[in-house]
């Protein structure tokens, strides 16, 4: 093996399965305590917007405004949303002090997997090294599976699992879009929920489709069932699969009928 073929070796993130422990402590006596915050691309899946915009208390459309950056991907019927750091010159995480992330019970899912990342086959590798985080150096030691269940990562997942049966067919299928009202109305959908709870309750959306009444109240009070049911609603509306049912129209039961 040449020299070259040897130093890529070296430089080889290692893959982790979730048995694997590592060591790892971020806590204020860490000397780049809250370094990793700053001049940092966040990406936002819509259940981090959920979590941040509740735990600020405040509707999607105002998080959405003040907290983020929205990228649109070209031939990408969904943009990338991305969390919008200080404009001053540490381009810190608005939400992070010297203390520490003032909303760490609902900071996004990559910021709960640091300094791990998954990789498409499963495993694990870390973010950075031990040049950049110090907190690698530490002595204490987890299990990667216990690791994931104490960062509270398994609903992200869950979630995010379920937003990707939404966006991996809209990228195979390649759909040819040009209204831009399909466009705001599925980014509405996955990203300004509250906005798509009034679509939801306040225009002939429930005179169309066919939805039990416990399901309703669970959509006019869990933001999280509701996300889930806008995965549907796209799935039915973009990629024809039948999530949802559509009511019989009157006159259509009464021609039956005869």
């Amino acid at each position: 093996m040449d020299r070259t073929a040897t130093d890529r070796e070296k430089n080889r993130p290692v893959r982790m399965d979730t048995n694997h422990v590592f060591q790892f402590n971020c806590s204020p006596g860490v000397p780049c305590f809250t370094q990793c915050c700053r001049d940092v691309t966040i990406v936002l899946t819509p259940y981090d917007v959920v979590r941040l915009k509740n735990a600020l208390k405040i509707n999607s459309e105002e998080f959405l405004d003040r907290h983020t950056i929205i990228l649109p991907k070209e031939t990408r019927l969904i943009p990338m949303v991305v969390l919008k750091m200080n404009e001053d010159d540490n381009k810190r995480c608005p939400f992070v002090s010297e203390r520490g992330c003032s909303l760490y019970e609902d900071r996004p899912w990559s910021c709960r997997m640091f300094p791990l990342d998954m990789n498409d086959d499963g495993t694990f590798s870390f973010v950075d090294d031990k040049s950049r985080c110090k907190g690698l150096f530490r002595k204490e030691t987890q299990r990667i599976s216990d690791w994931l269940v104490e960062q509270g990562v398994p609903i992200y997942d869950e979630v995010n699992d379920l937003f990707t049966h939404v966006t991996a067919p809209l990228r195979a299928q390649d759909l040819d879009i040009d209204n831009p009202k399909i466009y705001q109305m599925v980014f509405m959908a996955l990203y300004n929920l509250d906005k798509f709870r009034k679509f939801v309750f306040e225009s002939s959306f429930l005179d169309r489709f066919v939805l039990e009444d416990i399901t309703i109240e669970k959509l006019k009070r869990n933001d999280l069932e509701l996300l889930k049911f806008s995965f549907d609603w796209i799935k039915f509306g973009l990629l024809g699969q039948k999530t949802l049912v559509v009511k019989t129209p009157p006159e259509a039961d009464n021609e039956n009928a005869g």
